[in-house]
């Protein structure tokens, strides 16, 4: 019965790996990582450097913070819209810094403009966690910003700011600031030693007030924060995750007795095929298990045994529930903007392949076994589709290739540029822009879309946010996965 049960797996596997599809035409994975990292300019808030390179954008939102006596100029727009999102802003400033620490030697030069990246997220998160116990965590009213279709450099809408504190506590965003201050500095470490420092310190000071003053900011902020970016998923995780990047950017004891201490009171082995903005699980287990590959702690093993399951809940054929593949050959969760499940599942694939094998070893999954280069295969095939390796022979990357989608949910896209339309566009005169069937007079380069659902249908369509919608997390890993690949074009 073993074996008979084994075939279906066996046989998806070979269908989704190793069948070319009959739409591949080979990729330019440099081209693609210079356009992943592009996109970045485009969401950029605040006062415009002279080398931007997207033409198209101004500077916005200059007096952000000024209602608090603060500056919180800078940072990015999470999505489409002009709302400044502190909770995804940071885990997509994590995860441009995990890009570059693992794969940042094969950017070649790209390089200089991913750190570019991290250093305009990091810059502002020193911002908002200048005052001791305080860490400002959004600017921006979403139900007042949401009511307009507008370009940020227009924006009349409500700039409201807000913070958690001592008496308004929030670990989940507080413990991802942490994370994302620690693992910048390591990327800082050896180009700015100073500024590597002054991120670590504040990494420290964060973390331990988000430790010590334990809740979710959904709590603090609902009315603000849900049901936009809600803490669905708790704060626990947020704690390990910002003491496991602490540990890794300090090597301090301390943070390897918390992650060892709290690693049952935070729920470490919860939901290991989950990783993303709200729930960082599997990304805890597979960013500690390196260690325990590298044969350097032990006391880490239930970590690696976590990331061992996440490895096999995620392989096709023999797939956990919570994790499906489309007929052609989409990674799909449940829920909006599914590409970002693919490239922060598949950048989790990439790493974990890579600490395999520099340890020479393999994961066994019951009768089958996932070796490094099955794991390869499969973050591969998820980046080729986003590429245009699908049945709708569409790049989901705005402006690679020769079909991308063009009526992106973007309000800067859509809307003309003020070079093009140099009068003010109102809260509602940009509506006739959301709702035109014409291509977006601005091309947001790099940009890749919440894409398909389970039938590779996609609709190329404004209103269709949750297929059409970019954002920075989706694009933060893509850039780690397209580094390596960019450089391993040939790789099979």
């Amino acid at each position: 019965m073993a074996r008979k049960s084994l075939i279906f797996p066996v046989i998806l596997l070979a269908v989704l790996l190793f069948s070319p599809p009959i739409y591949s035409a080979g990729h330019d994975y440099r081209d693609s990582l210079r356009k992943s990292i592009l996109f970045f300019e485009g969401q950029r808030s605040g006062k415009l450097p002279p080398d931007q390179r997207l033409k198209w954008r101004r500077d916005s939102a200059l007096r952000d913070g000024s209602s608090a006596g603060v500056d919180l100029s800078g940072g990015y727009y999470d999505a489409g819209d002009n709302i400044k999102f502190g909770f995804p802003m940071a885990f997509t400033t994590t995860m441009l810094s995990w890009s570059i620490i693992d794969f940042g030697k094969t950017m070649g030069p790209e390089l200089k403009n991913a750190v570019k990246a991290v250093k305009w997220g990091t810059d502002y998160l020193l911002k908002a966690t200048a005052i001791p116990g305080v860490v400002f965590v959004q600017v921006g009213d979403a139900y007042s910003d949401h009511n307009c279709w507008e370009r940020p450099e227009d924006m009349d809408t409500l700039r409201t700011v807000y913070k958690i504190d001592r008496a308004h506590p929030g670990s989940d965003v507080a413990g991802e600031t942490a994370a994302a201050l620690a693992a910048a500095s390591i990327v800082f470490r050896k180009r700015d030693p100073s500024y590597s420092r002054l991120l670590l310190d504040r990494a420290t000071r964060v973390f331990a007030f988000a430790n010590r003053y334990r809740g979710a900011y959904s709590n603090s902020l609902y009315h603000a924060v849900c049901p936009f970016y809600c803490d669905f998923n708790g704060y626990q995780d947020e704690l390990l995750w910002g003491a496991a990047w602490l540990h890794k950017a300090s090597r301090k004891r301390a943070y390897r007795e918390f992650i060892v201490k709290n690693e049952v009171i935070l729920k470490a082995g919860d939901t290991i095929n989950e990783f993303g903005w709200d729930n960082k699980h599997a990304g805890i287990n597979v960013l500690i298990s390196k260690e325990v590959l590298m044969g350097k702690a032990e006391y880490f093993e239930s970590f690696k045994q976590n990331a061992d399951g996440f490895i096999c809940s995620i392989l096709p054929g023999i797939s956990h529930p919570q994790v499906q593949y489309s007929r052609g050959g989409l990674l799909v969760k449940t829920g909006g903007s599914n590409m970002q499940h693919v490239t922060s599942l598949s950048f989790l694939l990439l790493a974990y392949s890579n600490y395999l094998s520099h340890a020479k070893k393999v994961v066994p999954c019951g009768e089958l076994t996932a070796s490094p280069s099955l794991l390869r295969q499969i973050a591969k095939r998820q980046v080729d589709y986003i590429l245009g390796d699908n049945p709708m022979g569409l790049s989901y990357m705005v402006g690679y290739g020769q079909k991308f989608p063009r009526r992106i949910h973007h309000r800067g896209s859509s809307v003309p540029s003020v070079s093009a339309h140099p009068s003010h566009i109102g809260c509602k005169e940009g509506s006739r822009y959301f709702l035109s069937p014409n291509p977006n007079p601005n091309l947001l380069v790099g940009a890749v879309v919440g894409g398909p659902n389970v039938t590779d249908a996609f609709p190329d369509s404004r209103p269709y946010f949750q297929q059409s919608e970019p954002t920075t997390y989706i694009n933060a890993p893509l850039v780690g996965l397209l580094g390596y690949f960019s450089a391993h074009s040939s790789w099979r």
